[in-house]
């Protein structure tokens, strides 16, 4: 059996939470999906970045569960031309 670091651990909590709560919301549970393994690929080594997603994670959970919540948004940054 692998052994998760702590981090590791309340990371894959917040996914499971995620989803639990997603299930009760209709096209959650895609974005939620994407978002996790998007973010799967960021490196290990990089923790403070990691520990920054973590804290957003967990205020967006909190306004998952909110029963007023019916869509989730986010600021993408795109490139521009100079």
């Amino acid at each position: 059996m692998v052994k998760h670091s702590r981090l590791q651990k309340q990371i894959l909590s917040l996914y499971r939470q995620f989803l639990n709560a997603g299930k009760e919301k209709p096209g959650f549970l895609p974005q939620i999906q994407n978002e996790f393994r998007k973010n799967a690929k960021i490196p290990k080594t990089d923790v403070m970045h990691i520990e920054y997603l973590l804290r957003r994670g967990q205020r967006q959970l909190q306004q998952l569960k909110d029963v007023t919540t019916v869509q989730l948004g986010a600021f993408v940054k795109t490139k521009q031309n100079h």
